[in-house]
């Protein structure tokens, strides 16, 4: 009973809900960048919407680990990659502005692909090599005066909430601009969400901040060490996943 109550509450009242939410946050980053104020509404209002997102499914949040962030270093932020609702518990409760390396297709979304672009996300093209290797050039431009970025090296959200092998592409960023690395653990958004199915359930979700981990420069052009350091950090994020998915 409780179920069907909440699918009726889900579709007739969050889902149109939080799509003004969306329409109003997008046309407020587009605005506010464009009045030369990209640095607080690229953050803001979408950390503002992303908690929104959150309350309006009924899934609280819980964060732990926020002291290991520094205000005004840059990270690179590292995190497996559970559900959509990812998207929603890092920046909504992170507490560190970030950029977004996010795909291509994206920026055809109405509304959201332009603001995205105007807080300048990043959209990853990988047509080709040549073009794939552009994205990590634009990436790595952003990383300014204490800009962040979060990368989800699995490449892709997971179909059964365990985690898969971790790409060397974050690292390789990590390394060219000698940037601290952060693994982040999610807990909870698999529950809530999952790859193949629009069927949202409430429950409730969790972040783990890890200590940074330094990389050293011995590391770069070394796919050897990449992979070790890509290797360490997913065995951190590794460890404080719920049992179940262990």
């Amino acid at each position: 009973m409780l179920r069907i109550l909440y699918k009726i509450y889900f579709w007739l009242i969050a889902v149109p809900v939080f799509a003004v939410l969306t329409i109003l946050t997008a046309v407020t980053v587009i605005i506010g960048c464009s009045l030369g104020g990209e640095r607080f509404f690229s953050y803001y209002p979408g950390a503002l919407w992303s908690r929104m997102a959150c309350a309006l499914s009924l899934c609280p949040v819980t964060v732990k680990g926020r002291e290991n962030i520094k205000k005004g270093q840059s990270y690179i932020f590292v995190g497996n990659h559970q559900s959509a609702y990812d998207i929603f518990v890092i920046y909504g409760f992170l507490g560190a502005p970030i950029k977004w390396m996010m795909k291509k297709g994206l920026a055809k979304i109405p509304f959201v692909g332009h603001a995205c672009r105007m807080a300048g996300f990043i959209f990853v093209d990988n047509s080709s090599a040549r073009s794939a290797q552009k994205s990590v050039t634009e990436a790595e431009h952003k990383l300014k005066h204490g800009r962040s970025l979060i990368i989800f090296p699995e490449g892709a959200r997971t179909s059964d909430g365990h985690l898969g092998r971790f790409k060397r592409g974050a690292y390789q960023i990590a390394v060219d601009q000698q940037l601290p690395i952060i693994p982040i653990t999610l807990n909870g958004p698999y529950k809530v969400m999952r790859i193949d199915s629009w069927d949202i359930r409430p429950h409730r979700m969790e972040m783990v901040i890890h200590p940074p981990v330094t990389p050293h420069q011995k590391e770069e052009d070394d796919k050897e060490m990449l992979q070790k350091l890509a290797d360490s950090t997913r065995q951190t994020i590794y460890s404080a996943l719920w049992k179940e998915f262990r």
